[in-house]
């Protein structure tokens, strides 16, 4: 058999190959499958959206989230912070597997009412961009331990001398894994790159 002839088979083969390859996997996430690691996973727990009904970690599965803390009487960072939070509202609000989760830091102040409120002056659709209060220490504990948006080294003591104030969004699949690193919500590269991210996880099927 001639080099020429060789090279023919050979290249027949590997064409071969990757057919089966993509034959295979066609209809699973192996070519879809996001490159972004796994950082935690998010725990139980179960707080009061902005229409007093109870929100909980089921409320996400299936969805891509995004998360952030803020308070309402923030003059500070959160109204920039929640400014670029709407950019991605509106860039995937009618996307049916995407959610934006955020929850107070300042549940003493944030009752149901006053985050409704807040969420009317937003202008969205709260079943795409839900605002939760509740506990202080439960709030603090899933944004710490869970999410990872704030260092739980910093946690105090006395819960109510605790506070939480950070600028960070974090990314969470539709299995509840929270997913790459932080996201800075002051600067618009970082949410350029969240929007980046979301693409690529909403892409990713769920594992049931």
């Amino acid at each position: 058999m001639n080099k020429k002839k060789l090279l023919y088979y050979l290249l027949f083969f590997i064409a071969l190959t990757i057919a089966f390859q993509v034959f295979i996997f066609k209809g699973t996430d192996f070519f879809n499958k996001s490159p972004l690691s796994k950082r935690s996973k998010v725990e139980n727990f179960s707080f009061i959206n902005q229409d007093g009904v109870p929100f909980t970690n089921t409320n996400m599965e299936g969805k891509v989230c995004v998360v952030n803390y803020f308070f309402t009487t923030c003059k500070g960072i959160c109204p920039k912070m929640n400014n670029n939070m709407k950019l991605i509202y509106e860039a995937f609000k009618n996307e049916p597997d995407f959610l934006i989760v955020s929850s107070t830091c300042n549940p003493s102040t944030d009752s149901v009412s006053v985050i409704k409120h807040y969420a009317d002056s937003l202008k969205v659709d709260t079943k795409k961009w839900v605002f939760l209060t509740g506990k202080k220490d439960s709030l603090y504990n899933i944004a710490r331990n869970s999410y990872g948006i704030d260092d739980p080294k910093r946690a105090l003591a006395n819960i109510d001398d605790d506070f939480i104030h950070t600028q960070f969004f974090a990314l969470v699949d539709k299995n509840g894994n929270v997913r790459g690193g932080v996201y800075d919500g002051l600067k618009k590269d970082e949410i350029e790159k969240l929007k980046k991210d979301i693409k690529g996880l909403l892409a990713e099927k769920q594992i049931y």
